[in-house]
Parts: C-alpha cells; sequence; structure tokens
C-alpha cells in the first residue's frame, strides 16, 4: 500500500466512530506462562456451507501459532461470530476478528489486570475506555467489543482485500502490529467449524 493511503486509511481509523467509540492505540496485553502460544502445524477444518477461501484468502503469512480452547474461550469465538453475523458482515470479518482477539486476550475476557495490565486495556480485544472504546462493562461484553471491533474494521478501505495483519493492525494501532498473523489458520479454523453451527 502507498504511503499516502496507508496515511489515509489510519487517519480514517483514528476518527471518532459514531455511538462515542474511538479507533485509539491498543497495545498487546501481556503474556502470561498459562498464556504462551504453541507453533503448531497448520491444519483446515472441513466443515461444509464455508468457501475456505474468504476465509484466508491471502493464505496464511509467517510461522502460525496455536492453543488448546477451554470452554470459556471457545463460548467467546462464538460470541464474536454471532456479533459478526449480527453486524451482517462475512465470514472473513470473523477470521479477523477472532485472530485479533487471539493475540490480544487468547480469547479470554479479561478484566483489569493489576501490574501486568496494559494501561485500562480490557475484554477480549484489549480495549480502552480511555480511549474511547466504550465503558468497562460494554468492553467486557463480547458483543459490544466485537461490534466496535468490526465497526473500526469496516471504516478501513478496502479491509476486505487486505492482509489479516494489516486490516488488524488498523484498527487496533498495536505497538506488535504483525503479531496478528500468527493467529489466521486457527480463527479460519475456528470460524470453519462454528459459522454453520
Amino acid at each position: 500500500m502507498n504511503t499516502m493511503l496507508r496515511k489515509s486509511v489510519l487517519g480514517i481509523a483514528g476518527l471518532a466512530f459514531t455511538g462515542g467509540v474511538f479507533a485509539g492505540p491498543i497495545a498487546a496485553h501481556a503474556d502470561t506462562p498459562t498464556m504462551q502460544a504453541k507453533p503448531v502445524a497448520a491444519v483446515q477444518a472441513d466443515k461444509p456451507g464455508v468457501d475456505k477461501g474468504k476465509l484466508i484468502p491471502h493464505g496464511v503469512q509467517g510461522a502460525q501459532s496455536r492453543i488448546d480452547l477451554s470452554d470459556e474461550q471457545t463460548a467467546n469465538a462464538k460470541a464474536i461470530i454471532a456479533a459478526t453475523k449480527k453486524a451482517g458482515l462475512p465470514e472473513r470479518a470473523a477470521v479477523i476478528s477472532i485472530a485479533t482477539s487471539l493475540q490480544e486476550s487468547k480469547l479470554e475476557n479479561l478484566g483489569h489486570l493489576g501490574d501486568k495490565n496494559d494501561h485500562d486495556s480490557l475484554g477480549l480485544f484489549q480495549q480502552r475506555p480511555s480511549s474511547g472504546w466504550g465503558t468497562p462493562e460494554q468492553i467486557t461484553n463480547p458483543e459490544y467489543a466485537t461490534l466496535a471491533f468490526e465497526k473500526g474494521l469496516k471504516q478501513v478501505d478496502g479491509w476486505q482485500d487486505m492482509p489479516l495483519t494489516e486490516a488488524a493492525q488498523t484498527v487496533q494501532v498495536s505497538a506488535y502490529p504483525d503479531a496478528y498473523a500468527q493467529w489466521e489458520q486457527q480463527a479460519a479454523d475456528i470460524v470453519a467449524q462454528h459459522w454453520n453451527s
């Protein structure tokens, strides 16, 4: 993407959303020993009714990570998928959202982490009340947090055609912009497994 277009996209992402939500800087939360990702070989879930070419249109970028999901993490992934459908967005938006949440919180709806907290980051997407994402109660609600993230995603011109990490970074403005890419395969597998369930 040329510099002028990238600056325009980042400028748009930085504008206030309607409804009081801002696309502010969100840094990845600090990993704890129990939240370390394990690199694994990529696999693709085979679920009828899901166009796998739409889930990963550019192919995965770089080494992929994968974690085993608890029932709570799976429920959070399903909540992201349900919110994506409610927003009328396609499967690709769910893949980007789930990959972002895998990076930010490992699909855990995090409250305040004390000394390990990144400023006032909370929830599945580590959104910050002080950056205008919403109240702590709102951004720890999986549906609200997903819709807020995807509202920012929809404001990024051409997000559907961007590599996942670029689309996620444009909304999140993370200190680790390339980190989202490692979760694309697992996010696509989750969407393939649960989109039609």
